[in-house]
């Protein structure tokens, strides 16, 4: 099921991911399957990441940080939450405890 956001619970994610520093660096190589793994390990051990996207063309990274975010909300009903230059925001939410 993919997950939507309000403006307003955009609003608040941003806010929390400000401070925070990129997890996940996507070189040259690009979107492999190990890049996707290493994704779907931090957004389950923090809720919210950043995804640094390494690369001096523009459109290229565009579509990188597009193909990031399919992969991410097909696998992991992730969210993009923000893109801001080479920095891409990700969140998704905990699964309750209680039903695992």
């Amino acid at each position: 099921m993919p997950v939507s956001l309000t403006p307003r619970e955009r609003s608040r994610l941003k806010a929390r991911a400000h401070p925070l520093a990129p997890v996940v660096q996507v070189g040259n190589a690009g979107l492999t399957d190990t890049v996707a793994a290493e994704l779907d390990r931090a957004l389950t051990a923090h809720e919210l990441i950043k995804v640094k996207v390494a690369g001096p063309d523009r459109d290229a990274r565009e579509a990188l940080c597009d193909a990031i975010c399919a992969r991410a909300d097909a696998r992991a009903d992730a969210a993009e939450v923000q893109r801001v230059g080479k920095v891409l925001v990700l969140w998704r939410p905990r699964p309750d405890e209680d039903t695992a």
